[in-house]
């Protein structure tokens, strides 16, 4: 039986922050759409078709989104921030298709996975296909300072994927490891994506380098309260099988700091079902059990404060508005979030 976890004290915000923020930024949002629609045509079909099916799956947009409140934020008056915010979303879907090969996941945002669907291989390829439009897509933006930062962001992705690898099923994995793979899969495109918002409206590093910390550290933020949720989360409102990084032996977090925290006779438990993979329908209740009794998940969730607080302040290099404030609350709407 799933344990749903109380990870009390929230400060809970509104919880339309992401559609506040969305709707400062619909207009230029709406475009995105429209670019996103274009470029994924091919004369293939199982192309636009298996790329049609997970952008329509329900996804917030949220790292575009980024991009065009960052450009706003800088008061960019033109056009290229759309560009990039469609690049930014192209190379996030195409992670998400490459993922949900390697995990093996078969749940997407409530839905059956593109891989469940349409078989590993044309995930891959279609991913791969993105990766290559969202390259385009950057020539076409005509910035090479932004090239530069999202051509990099898709190297550091991979990294960290591949870091990933050689961590699961490793209980001695660290902290500071774990931190290492979050800022690489996860956090490197929420920096790159709020930093080009900055790049085209030409401003100083000051500024380019506080979109970039409020990116980053909202990224590491979001990854957090992901893998708190792994283990926290109804299945029903998460979108996805809770307890998959459980069952493929993934150290995040609330694993590491359980097995930091545990006797001989847990740290044994941890080694059969995370480094051997010999589980049984009762060991994920008893993982979820052990976080709770060494504070495992709240404390993960406390991180995930830290890193909202260094995120927000980052914004305090630019004015009060109505942009700042809703990019603050979407700190808030990222940590208290129940999917």
């Amino acid at each position: 039986m799933t344990v749903v976890t109380n990870l009390e004290p929230k400060r809970q915000k509104p919880s339309t922050a992401l559609e506040d923020l969305t709707a400062l930024v619909a207009d230029d949002l709406a475009r995105v759409n429209e670019l996103i629609v274009k470029h994924m045509d091919s004369p293939v079909a199982l192309i636009p078709q298996l790329g049609g099916y997970i952008v329509a799956a329900g996804g917030k947009r949220l790292r575009p989104v980024l991009t065009l409140a960052a450009a706003n934020l800088c008061r960019y008056q033109g056009t290229k921030h759309q560009l990039l915010a469609a690049v930014v979303e192209f190379i996030h879907t195409a992670t998400l298709l490459h993922d949900d090969v390697v995990d093996e996941s078969n749940l997407r945002r409530g839905l059956a996975s593109a891989n469940a669907v349409f078989g590993n291989k044309a995930s891959v390829l279609v991913g791969d296909f993105l990766f290559s439009r969202s390259f385009q897509l950057m020539v076409e933006a005509g910035s090479l300072e932004a090239l530069d930062i999202l051509s990099n962001a898709s190297a550091v992705i991979a990294q960290g994927e591949v870091l990933q690898l050689q961590t699961t099923n490793d209980i001695t994995t660290t902290e500071d490891a774990y931190l290492e793979v979050i800022k690489g899969k996860t956090a490197e495109l929420f920096a790159a994506a709020c930093r080009v918002g900055g790049v085209v409206a030409d401003v100083d590093e000051t500024v380019l380098t506080a979109l970039w910390d409020y990116g980053m550290n909202l990224g590491i933020a979001f990854q957090l309260v992901d893998d708190v949720l792994d283990y926290s989360a109804h299945q029903a409102t998460l979108g996805k099988t809770v307890g998959d990084d459980f069952r493929e032996g993934k150290l995040t977090l609330p694993v590491i700091l359980s097995v930091e925290r545990g006797d001989a006779e847990e740290r044994a438990f941890w080694q059969r079902t995370m480094e051997e993979l010999e589980q049984t329908d009762e060991d994920l209740a008893h993982a979820q059990a052990l976080m709770v009794r060494h504070n495992a998940l709240i404390d993960t969730v406390a991180r995930a404060r830290h890193y909202g607080s260094l995120a927000n302040t980052a914004l305090t290099v630019f004015p009060d508005s109505p942009l700042r404030q809703a990019l603050e609350n979407v700190v808030e709407f990222v940590i208290s979030r129940d999917f």
